[in-house]
């Protein structure tokens, strides 16, 4: 894997907008339900999640290609450094699209390797949705997304960053589903975050 940003890159106005901030919630949200005794994060960014968690008492490793965040390990997701099952739960966001798609399998393949039990992913999904919600008085909110057709799927460019995207030209979500599951992954829970529904969540259980 080569670099492809500056650490810079992670924090500016721009990189944290506010449903940024919302899928960090569900990131920290997701692996606290799991309660963990040992936590591989694979992708620091700018550090929010590992650092909320660590002050939650749980006991994380990050792993970095790119020294200059700090990482506790450096290394590549293509190679995790350490032993199987040594991890309760591996958790993966927004970096998986960074590798060409050729490379998507041999990435689960690892982190499934080194998880003892669960996975948590998130990945870009570029599907249009409308976002319906309704607030009812003294009885609750209803949120809904609800998918729109494609009349046709937009090719993605790479852009320096992103080889592919859920929901563009032959990268359906299907296509995704079966990858992981190929890895020997069970897909627990499959979601895009409401605030932002960019961000598709998928909570993987190892299977034996």
């Amino acid at each position: 894997m080569k670099l492809q940003v500056e650490p810079d890159h992670y924090f500016n106005k721009t990189y944290d907008s506010k449903e940024r901030f919302i899928s960090y919630w569900h990131q920290i949200d997701e692996i606290i339900k799991l309660t963990p005794q040992k936590v591989l994060e694979i992708g620091i960014g700018n550090g929010f999640v590992s650092t909320y968690l660590k002050k939650r008492g749980i006991n994380i490793t990050t792993l970095d290609i790119d020294k200059k965040l700090n990482p506790d390990v450096t290394g590549s997701v293509l190679r995790i450094p350490f032993t199987d099952n040594y991890f309760d739960v591996v958790d993966c966001y927004e970096l998986l699209e960074h590798l060409p798609f050729e490379n998507f399998h041999k990435a689960l393949s690892e982190i499934f390797r080194v998880s003892e039990s669960y996975a948590v992913l998130s990945l870009p999904d570029a599907s249009s949705v409308y976002r319906v919600y309704i607030h009812f008085p003294k009885v609750g909110v209803f949120k809904k997304l609800i998918p729109l057709p494609w009349l046709k799927r937009p090719i993605h460019n790479f852009d320096g960053e992103h080889y592919w995207e859920i929901g563009k030209a032959g990268y359906p979500l299907s296509r995704i589903i079966n990858n992981i599951q190929k890895s020997g992954f069970k897909i627990e829970e499959n979601y895009r975050v409401f605030e932002h529904p960019y961000h598709r969540f998928f909570i993987l259980k190892k299977k034996y």
